[in-house]
């Protein structure tokens, strides 16, 4: 999404914000109108935070789960209603431009604009870029972890940019149980759980990089082996693609490639059962 917006958006100014949800709006100083008339001159990530850089004031967003961004060649003038619909922000780049939008009822989807991106607490607390972890430095923030590796996996401030889905797709590339505690694996679990990092991420952004805005979820979802994929045959062995369910998201794995062919407890589905 960085990239596109790098070819789409840099270079045009920033016409008009329309913000159509104040509660995704977490920042009042600089207020939104200070975007109005500059240059869009830079767009870049940090973790799965998105920064459009607008001459030195920035629009940052964090999508979250249900959050997107739609960029639009020809954008509606009429400012989205308050309060209506998925659209919480609306920029205008001369007739093109996006909509941040936001399906379901739990909104989570946020936005700030400021001066220096280090200024929204979520970045400031970022651990290292999953990109940029080498084998050793993945050793080191993984020693003395009692928590599961999925949860360590996708807890920013330990390791920025892995999300529920590819922590899911790189422990199956890793042949790695989700509830594995995190600081026991060996140096051979360490080193597969590295390749699969950079091998997993890397191929995503790959695939990606090819696609306009409005592919990227297909293309995602086309990729992943598990995730998303409860029910279906394991590529990799054929073994049937199981869940565990949590109360605000779920993960899935393949008891054959991961757990030596354990179904792993889901607590909640035994509730239901009971």
């Amino acid at each position: 999404m960085a990239q596109h917006l790098r070819d789409h958006a840099v270079g045009r100014t920033v016409a008009r914000v329309d913000v159509a949800s104040m509660s995704a709006l977490k920042t009042a100083d600089p207020p939104f109108t200070a975007l109005h008339g500059r240059e869009v001159t830079g767009a870049t990530r940090h973790g799965k935070y998105l920064d459009l850089d607008c001459d030195g004031i920035h629009l940052v967003c964090h999508l979250a789960r249900a959050g997107w961004l739609r960029w639009s060649d020809k954008l509606a003038a009429t400012p989205p209603k308050p309060g209506r619909g998925p659209i919480a922000l609306r920029v205008h780049l001369g007739g093109v431009g996006f909509d941040l939008t936001e399906a379901g009822t739990q909104k989570s989807l946020a936005a700030w604009i400021v001066e220096d991106p280090q200024q929204v607490p979520g970045i400031a607390k970022l651990g290292p870029d999953a990109l940029d972890v080498d084998a050793q430095r993945l050793a080191a923030l993984l020693d003395g972890r009692t928590e599961r590796i999925k949860t360590v996996l996708a807890e920013q401030s330990t390791i920025a940019g892995i999300g529920n889905a590819y922590s899911d797709e790189i422990l199956h590339a890793a042949k790695l149980s989700p509830f594995a505690t995190a600081g026991r694996l060996d140096e051979a679990a360490v080193a597969r759980l590295h390749d699969s990092v950079q091998e997993i991420l890397r191929d995503a952004v790959e695939r990606s990089l090819s696609q306009d805005a409005a592919r990227l979820k297909a293309e995602k979802r086309s990729g992943l082996r598990v995730h998303g994929r409860t029910g279906l045959p394991c590529p990799v062995c054929g073994d049937t693609v199981r869940e565990v369910s949590f109360a605000d998201r779920s993960m899935q794995y393949c008891p054959t490639c991961q757990t030596g062919g354990k179904q792993l407890a889901d607590r909640r589905m035994s509730r239901l059962l009971k």
